[in-house]
Parts: structure tokens; C-alpha cells; sequence
């Protein structure tokens, strides 16, 4: 029983409507919310087996319980959405400047919340148009990015940093107050774009680096490259972005064509 209702709650519980074409469709509860409901359950039956109505919970533990669901495939952007996004910021302003170069270099180079948030000015190559980050485990790797982020980090350079400065400091992207701009800062000012730019909930720095990811491999870019472009260990970490492609292609295929079997 208990296992018939778990697999339930992990393929078809919840009724969703698709993003594109509307339809309606069945969808299973996140791995935290069935976990949620089974302890609910579970303490239900105790309470039934403290009171004498059942001699043993049919419920199991949750160690004899382990659930193996997919990964959920990242999220990312459609092109036109992207270049919407870096368009967003008022660059008749200061902080409008500054922040067309940061959405530049998230969406250009793919890089981590934590690496853009750590860039300083050494790390920057601008003639070579190459950018030094310092990755996962402390590993170093260059990314590289092209004409508009190059442009737009030194008009933010020449034209911005100066005005932020404070003293002495070698980071590269400034608060209002000087110092080194935060994660915190970062994913706000993103998110914030983000709805000024009409994009749908839910889009934040990490959404950015899927994208380019997802987007380099639209342009049939070598995998091995994604991979060392991305800082990632292991080429299984870069091949989910292959199944994202195939399930976007999926989703179009069932949403627009008009042999697709729609109801």
C-alpha cells in the first residue's frame, strides 16, 4: 500500500498546465513535499497503533523507504528572453552601467554566483578578452567572452568604477559604497532584471550559466569545450545539458506541431 501510494505521489499526483501550449498534464510531487506527506502519514498511523486500532503501522520507516527520483533537468532562457535581459538596465545611470556588465559576463562566460562574486581586477584580460576565475576546489580556468561584454565592462571600468571607489580595492564589481559587490547583491539586482525584463519566476544567476551552456550547445559547440568553459570535473556534469535540449525540442515538438496528438 504504502509503496503504491509513494510511487503515486512521484509520477501523477498533481495535475500541472504546460508552459507552452496550456494543456493539462500529470506531474509528480518534488522529492521534499513526498517526503513531507509520508511523515505525516506515518505519525497518523502511530497515533492509530497507540490507540489500539491497528497492532503495527503499515507505513515503514523512512530508511526502508529510499526513493530514487530524476534530477530535475536545470532551467535556462531562450535567446531572444536573454538578449531582453541584458537590455533591461537604464545605461544613462551608474548602477544601470554597472550592472549591464555584470548580466554581460553571467550570460557571456557561465560563470558561478561565487566566481563573478570574487573577480578582481588583475583577473582581467581585456585585450586577450579572457576573464581568470577561481572555481569549485579552489581550481583556476579561463573563460572567455566576446565584442558587447567587452564593451560593456569598460564602459563600466572607464566610466563607473572610478565613481564608486572608496580607497584602495581590487575587486571588480563595486557597491554604492566601495567594496566588493556580494553574492546577495548579485542574485537580487538578477532577479530584479529578470521581472523588469518580463521573464518568467524563478530566474537567478545559476538560471544564466545554464543558458549559456545550453545555448553553446544549440550552436553544436563541443562538449569537452562546454565542459572546460563551465569548470565542471567530469563530462557527466556537462552532458545533462544535452538532455535539455532533446526535452525543449520534445516539449516544442508536442506544443506546436500539428500532428503531435493534441487533444
Amino acid at each position: 500500500m504504502a509503496r503504491s501510494y509513494l510511487a503515486w505521489l512521484a509520477t501523477e499526483a498533481r495535475e500541472t498546465k504546460h508552459p507552452y501550449s496550456g494543456r493539462k498534464q500529470k506531474e509528480g510531487y518534488a522529492r521534499v513535499s513526498i517526503i513531507r506527506k509520508l511523515t505525516a502519514l506515518r505519525c497518523f498511523y502511530q497515533f492509530l497503533v497507540q490507540q489500539g486500532l491497528f497492532k503495527h503501522s503499515p507505513v515503514p520507516s523512512g530508511r526502508s523507504l529510499q526513493v530514487k527520483m530524476e534530477k530535475p533537468l536545470p532551467s535556462f532562457i531562450g535567446k531572444q528572453e536573454a538578449v531582453r535581459l541584458l537590455e533591461t538596465p537604464d545605461e544613462e545611470t551608474l548602477f544601470g552601467i554597472r550592472d549591464r556588465a555584470i548580466l554581460e559576463v553571467l550570460y557571456s562566460c557561465g560563470v558561478r554566483l561565487a566566481e563573478i562574486e570574487g573577480m578582481d581586477l588583475p583577473d582581467l584580460k581585456l585585450a586577450q578578452r579572457q576573464i581568470l576565475v577561481e572555481g569549485k576546489g579552489s581550481k583556476e580556468r579561463w573563460v572567455l567572452y566576446g565584442q558587447p561584454t567587452s564593451d560593456a565592462l569598460q564602459k563600466y571600468m572607464g566610466e563607473v568604477r572610478p565613481q564608486l571607489m572608496d580607497g584602495p580595492s581590487e575587486a571588480l564589481f563595486l557597491n554604492r559604497y566601495g567594496k566588493r559587490l556580494s553574492r546577495r547583491s548579485i542574485e537580487k539586482l538578477v532577479k530584479g532584471y529578470a521581472a523588469r525584463a518580463g521573464l518568467r519566476d524563478g530566474v537567478h544567476t545559476h538560471t544564466l550559466r545554464h543558458t549559456f551552456a545550453s545555448h553553446m550547445l544549440e550552436g553544436e559547440a563541443d562538449l569537452r569545450v562546454i565542459q572546460e568553459l563551465l569548470g565542471h570535473s567530469s563530462p557527466t556534469t556537462t552532458q545533462i545539458y544535452t538532455h535539455i535540449t532533446k526535452q525543449e525540442a520534445k516539449n516544442a515538438y508536442l506544443s506546436f506541431h500539428p500532428r503531435a496528438g493534441k487533444e
